[in-house]
């Protein structure tokens, strides 16, 4: 069996921005959500069978208490946000396992899954379906991969180094240094994306760069004001590195059989007449023939 695990939240927003408005029988706006099921569909209709999807119930998590300046959710569209539990109530419905994060935020969700996931000797590949750089650290080989469905690209290991020059284990370490602007973090003055590559594929960790920057692989350039750079601001790094860094201890699930789909529940039927998409109901009832 594969594991598809995806990323709710980004699929929302890239529903949001990419279909046009729909309203419910009540007049609340479901656009995206209609959207975010279809797709879900489909790929049950190709034959995934063992889902998990992650969602941030609530934009903010812990890491704002780490840093003020992450992420939250203003800025965002009402009539976007309003759609986040109607989602997770109509996956839930549609018999999809659903990891609505509080606490945490839904990329720790969808790491820890699949950790977990890649343990399970029955398990042939866990795909990870979600653009989204913070994700490249959980990429394990061939076995633990990232899907971008809009594009159908498909990024392994061996991907992440060609995208970022460094191994999937540092890439919180690069984008400590590099900055996260969607994550609100800034990163290390005068780091950018080549100088983080070539230092952290020569040390993977920051703890592994030599404090004398004389003793820098003579690849990196401008080691000395790198040097300078991250040690003066030390104590930011670390914090930067911490906030990239996806948790792997958030309660997902018992074991992979929970992630099989064994068709919609009965009370399905009514988020589909109240969306107004009988063709949605149609087409889950015979993915489940």
């Amino acid at each position: 069996m594969d594991v598809h695990l995806i990323d709710g939240t980004y699929e929302l927003f890239r529903h949001f921005f990419a279909v046009p408005a729909s309203a419910d029988v009540n007049g609340q706006e479901v656009g995206a959500v209609r959207g975010v099921l279809a797709s879900v569909v489909s790929m049950i209709e190709q034959g995934a069978t063992h889902l998990g999807v992650a969602t941030d119930h609530v934009v903010e998590s812990f890491r704002n208490d780490l840093y003020p300046g992450y992420k939250t959710s203003e800025g965002v569209a009402p009539e976007l946000l309003s759609q986040f539990p109607i989602l997770e109530e109509a996956l839930e419905a549609m018999g999809v396992l659903v990891w609505p994060m509080v606490e945490f935020e839904a990329d720790d969700a969808l790491a820890s899954a699949a950790a977990k996931a890649a343990k399970d000797d029955r398990v042939g590949q866990v795909i990870i379906c979600t653009p989204d750089k913070d994700l490249c650290q959980c990429v394990v080989g061939t076995r633990v991969v990232q899907l971008d469905r809009r594009r159908d690209a498909v990024r392994d290991e061996a991907g992440v180094v060609a995208k970022f020059g460094v191994n999937p284990g540092s890439i919180p370490d690069y984008l400590a240094v590099v900055g996260d602007s969607a994550d609100g973090f800034p990163g290390v003055q005068g780091w950018g994306q080549k100088a983080a590559a070539l230092a952290l594929s020569q040390y993977p960790h920051l703890e592994d760069i030599p404090k004398d920057w004389r003793a820098w692989h003579p690849s990196i350039k401008r080691a000395r004001a790198l040097s300078e750079a991250l040690f003066a601001a030390w104590d930011d790094a670390l914090l930067f590195r911490k906030l990239a860094t996806l948790r792997l201890d958030v309660p997902v699930f018992a074991t992979v059989d929970d992630l099989r789909w064994q068709g919609p529940r009965p009370n399905f039927s009514e988020h589909c007449h109240r969306m107004k998409s009988p063709v949605l109901f149609g087409r889950v009832t015979s993915a489940r023939q």
